[in-house]
């Protein structure tokens, strides 16, 4: 499971000073498709438009304000309301309280602000039973003196019907024990119909809902699904965005 495993109301700041470069030793000598280097490396993401898209969820105490501790991945991705985040449906259930969205969060700051969520739209077969293949989900933001998350940072376009394993994916993600994002590049692999897989060392606990971005920006994958995501740290999984993934996007913007 790649969701913090701490209650995010109650969780504690990460610690700043403990950033280490994440091991290397599973990267392939194969290069990504897109030309950003070698598959199955995972390093530190950087400052660009790419990861402005991408950030924290943080969890809201009793009087509705941010609390410390970010515990999920989230981004956003292109809507007619320009609002609208996907994340892992896991990330978004059993929470206390409110949620924020901190997209480009980095070094302990919210460049971009903190972006209250508003409703978020889940799958039946999440909702009902908790099913391993429904888990993503879509979540609105609330403006923020008057704007829109998407006019800020942009949105990536919420891809569905891709084939696993077509192209190279690039994950960004956001350990609870880090403070900085991560990323990495890999080609991903079918699990059955309905799940995908990478190989990609270093996406803890914090990392569910992390993009998979393909070499046109599209989502094309969260992370998120089997065993919430992976039960190590260096496969982690996908549902494959099918026709009801695309149902799911059509509820939330109203098409």
């Amino acid at each position: 499971m790649k969701r913090s495993a701490r209650n995010p109301v109650t969780s504690r700041p990460a610690l700043l000073g403990a950033v280490v470069m994440l091991a290397l030793t599973s990267a392939s000598v194969a290069a990504a498709d897109d030309g950003r280097g070698p598959l199955q490396v995972t390093v530190t993401a950087p400052v660009d438009a790419r990861t402005a898209r991408v950030g924290a969820l943080f969890g809201a105490d009793a009087a509705g304000r941010p609390e410390h501790g970010h515990f999920c991945t989230a981004s956003v991705v292109h809507s007619p309301a320009r609002d609208l985040l996907v994340t892992a449906a896991h990330c978004l259930t059993h929470v206390d309280g409110g949620l924020f969205f901190a997209p480009g969060y980095r070094g302990g700051r919210a460049p971009y602000g903190m972006w209250p969520v508003g409703e978020r739209v889940l799958p039946a077969g999440w909702t009902a039973d908790e099913d391993e293949d429904s888990d993503v989900a879509l979540a609105h933001v609330d403006e923020v003196d008057g704007r829109r998350v998407e006019d800020v940072v942009g949105g990536n376009r919420f891809a569905t019907g891709t084939v696993a394993g077509a192209g190279a994916v690039t994950l960004f993600g956001l350990p609870d024990a880090r403070e900085t994002p991560v990323m990495c590049t890999d080609r991903p692999v079918a699990r059955g119909l309905t799940q995908q897989r990478v190989r990609c060392p270093g996406f803890t606990a914090g990392t569910s809902g992390s993009p998979w971005l393909n070499g046109s920006g599209q989502v094309v994958g969260v992370l998120g699904g089997h065993q919430r995501g992976g039960a190590t740290a260096d496969v982690s999984y996908s549902v494959v965005l099918g026709r009801a993934a695309a149902a799911l996007y059509r509820t939330a913007t109203g098409g």
